[in-house]
């Protein structure tokens, strides 16, 4: 069946984790891809996986964005791209807290380099930011009107750094429209299991973690706290499917070419709605996955929020957006990805 053609699309870290799932969901709504992406923390089979998935193949530079000269010039030869999204960024809270300048390298100059890579040139820019920028929230479930305070650690500061770079640079020139899209804790795989998280080295996160210690290749899992102010004394994530997170992104790229945007620069909460702990998460896996999980109790971690979750109302209202696979499904299709790499590693 011919797919009506969108336009060309450049995703940075478009190996990665988040960044893969959203290729997949744009070329299936008919949008041509370029991906940049220096494989830093990624595998270049992915490419192959994703064409597996989507029957077309997706064009691939590898390229540092930190390469300043490097990225002018391939810019300057793609002529007709007409929107971004950019994910190539560190994004460990607990490896930014032990080397933060790496963070501030990688996250800040990347970002500027890219948007004077586009100086003057019309661009739908989708920004990769987060939650986090929302630190230790108060009020919950947090909107998009709630502060943006103190960041808990230098990753989630690079967000907040990052969004005012964009808010400013669209408001100063009448060439960029940005939409930045917030979001909670991406988990799951491709119901496919071709394609999901592949963390180098250690999983900095849960559910890899999880899926790593339950499959063998991790002794046990820690949980980093028992004693906080919640029901079960560990933190509390929205954990959204990674799959509804790349359908935002194409939606975010909908409004911004639709012109109906509210201004040039807006910020949307992508979330399920609903705070999930680190217990019942691993409750969870093990109901739905008919497996035991070998987990131990640990001190708490520096940089890490008590609990938050999203109202995610306005993603609803304006980008016709919402999460439909519930924590089940998160969960089921991790542990499918986690067997499949386990019996076919990249």
């Amino acid at each position: 069946m011919s797919v009506l053609k969108q336009g060309k699309i450049l995703v940075t870290g478009g190996t990665g984790y988040i960044g893969s799932h959203t290729v997949v969901e744009l070329q299936n709504n008919g949008y041509e891809v370029v991906i940049l992406d220096n494989l830093s923390n990624s595998n270049i089979k992915v490419l192959g996986q994703i064409a597996t998935i989507t029957g077309k193949t997706a064009e691939f530079i590898q390229l540092d964005l930190r390469d300043k000269a490097a990225l002018v010039e391939f810019i300057s030869g793609e002529k007709d791209i007409t929107g971004v999204i950019h994910f190539a960024a560190s994004k460990s809270v607990g490896e930014s807290v032990k080397e933060p300048l790496l963070y501030y390298d990688n996250n800040i100059c990347t970002l500027v380099n890219l948007l004077g890579a586009f100086a003057g040139r019309s661009i739908n820019f989708v920004f990769s930011s987060s939650c986090t920028v929302y630190g230790e929230p108060d009020v919950l479930p947090v909107t998009e009107l709630s502060p943006v305070k103190t960041a808990e650690s230098p990753y989630g500061n690079t967000k907040q750094i990052g969004e005012e770079i964009l808010r400013e640079t669209a408001s100063a020139g009448d060439s960029l429209k940005v939409i930045a899209l917030r979001y909670f804790n991406p988990v799951g795989a491709h119901a496919s299991a071709l394609i999901g998280e592949l963390p180098n080295g250690v999983p900095q996160n849960l559910v890899p973690f999880l899926t790593q210690t339950a499959i063998g290749k991790r002794e046990f899992l820690t949980v980093y706290g028992d004693d906080y102010n919640t029901p079960d004394g560990s933190c509390i994530r929205d954990y959204i499917h990674v799959v509804d997170l790349a359908k935002a992104h194409v939606a975010a790229i909908g409004r911004m070419k639709e012109n109906t945007m509210d201004a040039v620069y807006e910020t949307f909460n992508i979330g399920t709605g609903n705070g999930s702990s680190v217990l019942e998460v691993i409750q969870a896996f093990q109901r739905v996955n008919g497996v035991t999980l070998n987990f131990r109790i640990g001190a708490s971690r520096e940089g890490d929020i008590v609990k938050i979750w999203g109202d995610v109302d306005k993603a609803a209202a304006n980008l016709n957006w919402k999460a439909e696979l519930a924590l089940d499904d998160m969960l089921g299709s991790a542990w499918a990805w986690e067997k499949y790499i386990n019996s076919n590693p990249f």
